[in-house]
């Protein structure tokens, strides 16, 4: 399916990019190229959700920037801008549509207020895991489900990055159950953040850069990002000192690039294979980064004062209700979102019936020893 085309095309791409690098050696000018079919100079702008100080996950944009340009030889470049170098964090999608942009990176969950269902796009809370997501998406349909959407809007969508399981955020003070959730001022995203404001909290949306100041100085009570890498480059640490686990909203959520359709239809179809391609590596590297780090870091956060507590039951129990009665409901009133529900509601059994047998096994016997 999606992932074999992918990889069908790479090797295209990468005969063509060999010719474009011996074009650009021969200092051939751009006329002459396309006056004898050769393939053009191409210039992009990215936009993207990230500081540039999470080296990491801003670091998805740079490694499609990256891998473009040397698979075509330099002559395809894309420039990626932290957010609110061009717009703010949480506009990126608006910037790619108005072709303010050619393409974007950031995770489409941002947008739900334009359309519910793009949290499929990134993590719904209980959903799939970083490995059942990048498997619905590649072969289980998800990535034409999601194109449908964003076919609206004019822009088309890539996987391009996933952070893996994350945690469950940073509280002022310690939770006592339920009831301490009432009226707690919490940044969270996403579906996860209407759950959360189903059991009471104050949900407030806020792009990374902003998260650190706004919980140091109280007008926030509680945060949720990533995980201990980014989290500790962020400074959560310094401003609250109780990190909660599991973030049961996020168990696999998935970075997007997104791209102004007219631009993509503008593309060379060597260089549509070159992106496709630079987009995967993006979202392979970027796991295989955080599932590395994060366990050092995690480790100097505990001896640096950090009390780890897990969500008691009652709360996850309360989450878990809430979330399935809330996708029930969007369900009954949109259209959209009762057609991706549903199919990815069957993946979901399906795999999570073979995860049970295969990996569950497994770890629970490792993780006992």
């Amino acid at each position: 399916m999606q992932r074999r085309k992918l990889l069908g095309s790479t090797a295209t791409a990468l005969t063509s990019a060999v010719g474009v690098g011996l074009l650009s050696s021969c200092t051939v000018r751009r006329e002459e190229r396309k006056s004898t079919g050769g393939i053009p100079q191409v210039r992009w702008r990215m936009a993207t959700s990230w500081p540039i100080s999470l080296d990491t996950i801003y670091g998805g944009a740079e490694t499609i920037s990256q891998r473009v340009k040397a698979l075509s030889g330099g002559n395809f470049q894309i420039k990626p801008y932290a957010a609110g170098e061009i717009v703010p964090g949480l506009e990126v999608l608006d910037a790619v549509q108005a072709g303010s942009v050619e393409c974007g990176h950031t995770a489409s969950y941002y947008y739900k207020g334009k359309n519910p269902s793009f949290a499929f796009g990134t993590s719904v809370p209980f959903g799939l895991t970083a490995q059942q997501q990048n498997a619905w998406l590649y072969e289980g349909g998800g990535i034409e489900l999601l194109n449908q959407l964003f076919s609206d809007f004019g822009v088309i969508s890539f996987p391009a990055g996933n952070t893996g399981a994350q945690m469950g955020g940073w509280f002022k003070e310690k939770l006592d159950g339920l009831q301490s959730l009432q009226g707690l001022k919490m940044r969270i995203p996403g579906l996860g953040g209407e759950v959360m404001a189903q059991l009471g909290v104050n949900v407030q949306v806020l792009p990374g850069g902003e998260v650190y100041l706004a919980l140091d100085r109280g007008a926030i009570d509680a945060a949720e990002w990533t995980g201990p890498y980014d989290d500790e480059k962020l400074g959560f640490a310094r401003a609250a000192k109780f990190y909660y686990y599991p973030g049961w909203w996020e168990p696999g959520p998935t970075l997007t690039a997104l791209v102004n359709q007219k631009a993509w239809d503008e593309l060379p179809p060597e260089y549509k294979a070159i992106f496709k391609t630079a987009c995967y590596e993006a979202n392979i590297t970027m796991l295989s980064q955080y599932d590395t780090l994060n366990g050092s870091a995690l480790q100097r956060l505990i001896q640096g004062g950090t009390e780890l507590i897990p969500y008691d039951n009652k709360i996850m129990n309360a989450a878990k209700e809430a979330a399935y009665q809330l996708y029930e409901d969007i369900a009954a009133r949109e259209q959209g979102f009762r057609k991706i529900f549903r199919q990815w509601k069957n993946f979901r059994r399906e795999i999570s019936a073979w995860n049970k047998i295969n990996e569950f096994s497994f770890s629970n016997f490792i993780y006992k020893q």
